[in-house]
């Protein structure tokens, strides 16, 4: 019978650990970055309308 190779399992483990917390990394950056053009947005709306 074959030993199992930890090794092996554990790098994929973290890979996948890896990949996860960069998409979570992109997801927040992503909205941060929405919510940041929606408050400039706002402001530029709100400037013109006080003329």
């Amino acid at each position: 019978m074959a030993k199992p190779n930890y090794g092996y399992e554990k790098r994929q483990r973290d890979l996948a650990k890896k990949k996860k917390k960069e998409e979570k990394r992109l997801k927040k950056l992503a909205a941060k970055a929405e919510a940041t053009e929606t408050t400039t947005t706002d402001d530029v709306q709100d400037t013109d309308s006080e003329e």
